[in-house]
């Protein structure tokens, strides 16, 4: 009986609405939120983590131009003219040579869902949190990942590479050249010589180096190479230049299967970005703005130079670290030679709560600088200098704050 009394109703209510006598309430059941009703408001901070850093007065003009059509022939143009300041900073010739819609993880992912399948066998050099992030990456997509691990705040010898590459036979070999959470720049000459011997890919993460410490791509061959838009390039986060060359593309436009994102598949983006010669076709939205901010970024470090730029960040970077030993802190990575001239990793000072530390900075000063990430969690402090930020006033405001927060924050007895 029940059930017959809800099928009259429902055929009675169907049929109302039919016949237009019963009308849906236009009134709003949420309302807007009180927040929403007020302006915007941003603090005015110095931005020396390890990203985003920054954003010059040039880069956030450009920013706020107008929006015009990501498929308009002007769009097309700033594009070309993001390539070719990749190419530069990359120093490649490489064709495929673009930037993808996303942060330093999505070029990582377009790296790796492109030119891995299933059942193929990665090596990656794991010395931070990237290399871990490329092994579950891979893991993802059904990979066979090998590990060579390192403790934080050291870097692999060629010796081991090899002995990793002859052990595994992988197709494709991660390493990361500015490892930003534990300090450390990876040398990198010599090891593509030594996957190219074993047949194997060179596929190098630079979000945290790129502009701050030398890398050559071409010469260095490396096969693919990422970085991110937030760190010395100073532009807001959203966009990562990546680049292909010919081992790597005959890899991509030979796999057997599908690579599983369309978002990332390069036979589309490489149309996109004009780098297959045929008439683009619509792929996604790309975000206007942030290539407006790219291109800006890319232009003022081809109008300082390369040179300039990795010379500026070593100087202000030893500026860095003889004040930091004068304040009686510790450097994380022992080796010099090994030291990240964008992100310095300081040794959490005995007796002090490092999250204390930075907090009371933010607080009294306006800098944000941060604690360790992955496995230099609670180990270390991590303070950024990159490109608009590296400067010998932001050393000094860095030192000074640190200063401060030594002498403020409670010190627990031991």
């Amino acid at each position: 009986m029940q059930g017959s009394v809800r099928s009259i109703s429902y055929s009675l209510l169907r049929a109302a609405r039919l016949s237009g006598s019963v009308r849906m309430s236009t009134h709003t059941i949420v309302p807007p939120s009180p927040a929403l009703l007020q302006p915007l408001n941003v603090p005015q901070r110095l931005m020396l983590g390890p990203g985003p850093s920054n954003v010059s007065p040039r880069v956030q003009a450009a920013g706020a131009l107008q929006v015009i059509g990501h498929m308009h022939p002007e769009m097309f143009q700033i594009m070309d003219d993001i390539k070719l300041g990749i190419q530069y900073a990359f120093q490649t010739k490489n064709t495929l040579t673009l930037a993808v819609s996303g942060s330093g993880h999505c070029a990582m992912e377009t790296a790796i869902f492109n030119v891995v399948e299933k059942g193929d066998v990665v090596l990656i050099a794991c010395k931070g949190i990237w290399g871990e992030r490329a092994a579950d990456i891979a893991h993802r997509i059904g990979a066979e990942v090998r590990l060579l691990t390192k403790p934080p705040g050291e870097g692999f010898s060629l010796k081991e590479i090899e002995k990793g590459l002859a052990e595994h036979k992988p197709s494709l070999f991660f390493i990361t050249h500015g490892e930003s959470s534990s300090g450390v720049v990876q040398p990198l000459d010599g090891i593509g010589d030594l996957c190219h011997r074993y047949n194997c890919l060179l596929l190098v993460d630079s979000v945290a180096s790129l502009g701050g410490a030398p890398i050559y791509m071409d010469k260095q061959g490396i096969d693919i190479l990422y970085s991110g838009s937030q760190k010395v390039l100073n532009a807001p986060p959203g966009t990562a230049p990546i680049s292909f060359n010919e081992a790597a593309s005959k890899k991509i436009f030979s796999r057997k299967t599908k690579p599983p994102s369309l978002y990332v598949d390069l036979t589309w983006l490489s149309n996109y970005w004009g780098c297959d010669g045929k008439a683009r076709i619509y792929h996604h939205t790309g975000p206007v703005n942030n290539f407006y901010c790219l291109r800006e970024g890319l232009a003022i470090l081809a109008e300082q130079g390369l040179e300039r730029s990795w010379e500026i960040h070593r100087e202000n970077a030893l500026r860095f670290h003889k004040g930091l030993e004068e304040l009686g802190l510790k450097l994380f990575v022992k080796d010099p030679a090994l030291r990240l001239p964008t992100v310095t990793t300081i040794c959490v000072p005995e007796g002090y709560d490092w999250k204390e530390i930075t907090t009371y900075i933010m607080k009294n000063h306006s800098i944000e600088i941060t604690g360790g990430l992955g496995p230099s969690t609670g180990k270390v402090l991590r303070v950024g200098l990159m490109g608009y930020n590296s400067t010998k006033t932001n050393v000094d405001r860095a030192l000074n704050a640190l200063r401060d927060a030594l002498q403020h924050c409670p010190k627990n007895k031991m």
